[in-house]
């Protein structure tokens, strides 16, 4: 651009395309937490026996309600019923697949944690077998409480009978 010329709107871009837009920001943690405590819910016995008392009620009241006060009549086929029941599943199957990645995610996280675990394990216990064995060849090489008794004991016999002044005596020439 040359200088002093001012720069035209562009007919290919929407009025105000430089400025951005400030989209609503989510902690994902939190989202997922609300998520996993939607989705265990969704889950219990409890759910079920809510949602069996709120379909039955919504049944029973349009089919056994006063005329003018029925809002989705079995003539309908309860349209309005299958309507909530359908949003209501659309919205279950994404929590429920979220709250599963959640889960996946922290199984991995705990696998890799017992996986590092294990491994330190069996590196402790490489290093105490070789230092059992590093014990069982020094003590290979030291007089033990077994040996040195059999010694005292060839010796006791030897100077019982003697035979342990002549030796002494052929060491001393």
């Amino acid at each position: 651009m040359a200088r002093g010329e001012t720069r035209r709107p562009r007919l290919d871009q929407p009025k105000g395309a430089g400025r951005s837009l400030r989209r609503p920001r989510v902690d994902p943690e939190a989202a997922g937490r609300l998520s996993d405590r939607i989705a265990r819910f969704i889950g219990t016995w409890k759910f079920i026996g809510y949602m069996t008392l709120a379909i039955g009620a919504w049944i029973g009241w349009n089919v056994l309600g006063p005329d003018h006060y029925r809002f989705d009549t079995y003539a309908n086929k309860f349209t309005l019923l299958t309507l909530l029941l359908s949003l209501q599943a659309s919205y279950a199957a994404p929590l429920i697949l979220l709250s599963q990645n959640r889960q996946a995610d922290r199984d991995r996280v705990q696998y890799d944690d017992d996986r590092a675990q294990d491994e330190r394990s069996i590196a402790d216990t490489e290093f105490l077998t070789r230092e059992i064995a590093a014990l069982r060849i020094a003590l290979g090489e030291v007089a033990t409480r077994d040996y040195l008794r059999s010694e005292l004991q060839r010796f006791l016999e030897d100077v019982r009978d003697g035979t342990s002044r002549d030796s002494l005596e052929d060491r001393s020439r």
